[in-house]
């Protein structure tokens, strides 16, 4: 965020309503949790705020399951943890006063100014090992089966697998072999989509890149070997599919309409666009983007494209971009940047829905539950919505989630377990955790 039933068929409407937070007779129905392995990205890993931190980590849905779990046996759920609360390997963001090119102050995301209590975050921590978390951030499906993929991952800017694997040159998968889950969740196959979201849709010339779509057989591949290394010991669990990337307050927060101009500014830029097609009034107007496909190399962003929450906010107030100067191509999503995102995260999620039909495992759609959390949901007199900083559910990056986030997402995990096994597994009350915090 550094997007077929197998399911339970109501759990849209389920995800609107106030769940039963205690049972009377909890029961796991011969489920064995003794074990209970996560395997993901920086969502399983408890990411947020743009970085990796303790209690990001300590909030993750993996350890609040593993409290739901720990009533049936559960014990022992190994976390990587970080030694502090700076963020690693950059600080955290935090809600904090900033000051723009035009002197105006206000709550912004910054980056935390604390205590860089980060001594020993580059340690090998893998004799502490295996790790029950194995949400690794930044990690695709594809590069499962990817020799060496610490050191990769590490030369991009990603060293949390380095943190945590025995052997910096083995695959992914090798790693993972090192647990033998009694029960497990995978949720893998975002970034197979997101890295090529938030590059703009600019992807790389280098194959396999992180910033492109993984290919279809490639993603199949990796993601089909993980599921049978966790399924090898006969172990059951749930598996999720990826949500619709392009649905989350990074991708949705700035306005395609949103450059405002008095009457001089409209006219001035009316008469400099003269003949393109271009029209500019008083009000709110659709920006000026770059479009080596447009004829001047430039066109006005369209009402179903996408603005990228990285767009740099003083060179739209103060240096003239989305005006004379063009917003560069790698801070927007075309239209058709968009439906290839769209095909490659429906055709993985398909996938991921009939592999889970043919091996008897519950999917959770957190596809379609984060498309409710768009339009609002209601937990125990708490509104929730992807609003960024008020709705509650994502974090300052606009890409992760909150504590109360992910809560949301464990109980839909608890959903389809109850649903699938005939479980009576506690759900979690959301509103015990935080949201975003605010300064005092």
């Amino acid at each position: 965020m550094k997007k077929s039933l197998v399911f339970i068929s109501g759990l849209a409407v389920l995800a609107s309503c106030k769940p039963n937070l205690h049972s009377n007779t909890p029961t796991a129905n011969g489920l064995n949790f003794s074990n209970y392995v996560a395997v993901g990205n920086s969502l399983t890993a408890g990411y947020a705020d743009g970085s990796l931190y303790r209690s990001g980590q300590q909030n993750s849905y993996p350890v609040m399951l593993s409290d739901q779990f720990s009533l049936f046996g559960a014990t022992n759920f190994k976390v990587p943890y970080m030694p502090g609360e700076y963020g690693y390997p950059s600080p955290k963001l935090v809600l904090g006063y900033a000051t723009d090119c035009k002197g105006n102050t206000s709550l912004s995301p910054v980056p935390y100014s604390g205590v860089a209590d980060t001594a020993g975050s580059n340690t090998n921590i893998s004799t502490q090992g295996p790790f029950n978390n194995f949400g690794i951030p930044g990690i695709r499906a594809v590069d499962y089966l990817s020799a060496g993929y610490a050191v990769i991952a590490s030369s991009l800017g990603a060293p949390y697998a380095a943190r945590i694997f025995s052997d910096p040159f083995a695959r992914p998968i090798d790693e993972l072999k090192r647990n033998n889950p009694t029960f497990f969740t995978l949720w893998l196959g975002s970034n197979d989509v997101l890295g090529y979201a938030t590059s703009g849709g600019e992807g790389s010339p280098i194959p396999n890149h992180p910033n492109n779509i993984s290919s279809f057989a490639n993603f199949r591949d990796g993601w089909d070997s993980t599921f049978a290394v966790l399924l090898r010991n006969g172990a059951k669990g749930v598996v999720m599919n990826i949500p619709d990337v392009t649905s989350i307050p990074f991708f949705t927060t700035v306005p395609a309409n949103g450059l405002p101009l008095d009457t001089t500014s409209a006219a001035q830029l009316n008469a400099a666009y003269a003949g393109s097609g271009m029209t500019f009034h008083t009000g709110n107007n659709f920006f000026v983007i770059q479009d080596v496909s447009a004829p001047i190399g430039r066109r006005q962003i369209k009402s179903n494209e996408l603005v990228l929450l990285t767009l740099p906010q003083d060179s739209v107030k103060c240096a003239g971009w989305g005006t004379l100067k063009p917003i560069p191509q790698k801070y927007v999503l075309t239209t058709q940047e968009i439906q290839n995102i769209v095909t490659a995260t429906n055709a993985f999620n398909q996938h991921i829905a009939d592999m889970a039909v043919a091996q008897k495992i519950p999917l959770v759609d957190m596809n379609a539950y984060l498309k409710t959390i768009a339009t609002g949901i209601m937990f125990n007199g708490v509104n929730f919505n992807t609003k960024f900083v008020t709705g509650g559910a994502f974090s300052l990056d606009g890409v992760h989630l909150t504590p109360r986030g992910y809560a949301l997402v464990a109980n839909q995990i608890l959903q389809a377990i109850n649903t699938y096994y005939k479980s009576t597994i506690p759900f979690i009350d959301v509103n015990k955790y935080v949201g975003i915090r605010f300064p005092m």
